[in-house]
């Protein structure tokens, strides 16, 4: 079993800064890959990116360049970088740890971008 926990969201002006985080416990060996989503109000869950236990990385395009995924092994811990945040980026963030068994999530950060 693989629990995680998001953390770091927040208000913030277009423009600004987040970091989130994204904390692992339980059975960590067992984590293939830890992802970074994304859910607005009525919209489908939204994925954003995703780094491996081998450290290959991948974005969707639409937030490439303006959020980077990293990761903190003796923390169990993965990051999401976020710059230049837009009003469009506001929205309930998860992060999910996948493995053999199965996706575990966690219960979201709200990440609200307004003036």
């Amino acid at each position: 079993q693989v629990q995680v926990v998001e953390s770091g969201g927040g208000s913030v002006q277009p423009g600004g800064s987040l970091r989130l985080s994204c904390k692992a416990s339980g059975d960590i060996t067992s984590i293939g890959a830890v992802g970074w989503y994304r859910q607005a109000p009525g919209n489908r869950r939204e994925w954003l990116a995703t780094i491996t236990t081998r450290g290959d990385i991948v974005y969707v395009t639409s937030v490439k360049g303006r959020f980077t995924i990293s990761r903190d092994n003796a923390e169990n811990t993965v990051y999401l970088q976020m710059n230049s945040l837009k009003p469009e980026d506001t929205a309930l963030y998860y992060c999910n740890a996948a493995t053999r068994l199965g996706d575990n999530w966690g219960q979201g950060t709200q990440v609200t971008v307004s003036s």
